[in-house]
């Protein structure tokens, strides 16, 4: 046996490493990203400071609109967000993934006759992170039409107090609806998964497509928590980590279900809270 043999014989150690090293890239990136947009609103907010100086002596509110941060994104700018928003799917929720896709590796070690399972969970893998890419493509559109409509600042967290309490409103009732109910089990029962779905794939198209699927119900669990995001900034990177943590908890604890319930109370009432002091200010 050469050492790459017995090295790929402990498959869920490579598969360990491969998603902390993964994991640290993602968040590497996402400090980056953070780091990079922090300049950037600087740089805005100065030239915001300067055009409203300018209004002050004879502008006008055009001129404040032309050159502030609000702008049709060009094709850069969209593909630039989009990059941004998988990076940060893959830092928040490949942890979150990390059970379910050792389980995989084991699973198919005990299985797989030839005792190579490692290339089908990367392919697990790889359908699981396409499904959120498909949602980091959507919440890009999402940022996209909400910075249009001037309901999120040049540095990407809300900017009325009416949208923020709607948003926490609609996301705390989602915490306890069936659809919740049914992707958060998918997502906290990784063996039940695998049993329900035809097993271990030795097949690349059967290990992408139950990987697939796995991260189409994580997204129906946790798109909403995402739209949290959307209040707190979507690159503000405690607010990130805290969402992370959230999600992770969610699916590893045994009463993760009623913590659900309890975060949804939470962000209802804080919704509300929100709204009546948008209405009454």
């Amino acid at each position: 046996m050469t050492a790459l043999e017995a090295i790929l014989r402990r498959d869920r150690a490579v598969v360990a490493l491969s998603i902390a090293v993964l994991t640290v890239i993602a968040w590497i990136h996402i400090v980056w990203f953070a780091h990079t947009m922090s300049i950037g609103d600087a740089v805005v907010t100065g030239m915001d400071m300067d055009n409203m100086a300018g209004m002050e002596m004879g502008g006008n509110a055009s001129d404040l609109t032309m050159t502030s941060g609000w702008h049709l994104w060009t094709p850069i700018e969209f593909l630039v967000m989009f990059a941004m928003w998988v990076v940060m799917m893959a830092g928040m929720m490949t942890p979150s993934a990390a059970p379910m896709i050792l389980l995989y590796a084991r699973v198919g070690r005990q299985s797989e006759l030839q005792g190579k399972p490692l290339a089908a969970t990367g392919y697990f893998f790889a359908g699981y992170v396409f499904a959120w890419i498909g949602f980091a493509l959507l919440a890009t559109l999402a940022q996209w039409a909400l910075e249009n409509t001037l309901l999120l600042t040049p540095m990407m967290a809300s900017a009325s107090r009416f949208f923020s309490g709607i948003l926490l409103i609609v996301i705390g009732l989602f915490q306890w609806t069936p659809l919740k109910d049914v992707c958060l089990r998918q997502c906290q029962a990784p063996l039940m998964f695998i049993q329900q779905h035809g097993g271990f794939r030795r097949d690349p198209f059967g290990s992408l497509s139950i990987g697939f699927r796995h991260g189409a119900y994580c997204v129906g669990c946790c798109w909403a928590l995402m739209g949290l995001l959307f209040i707190g900034g979507v690159m503000n990177v405690l607010w990130i980590a805290a969402i992370a943590i959230y999600v992770l908890a969610e699916k590893i604890v045994p009463s993760g279900r009623w913590l659900s319930r309890l975060a949804g109370i939470g962000l209802g009432l804080t919704g509300l809270w929100v709204l009546g002091t948008a209405i009454l200010s």
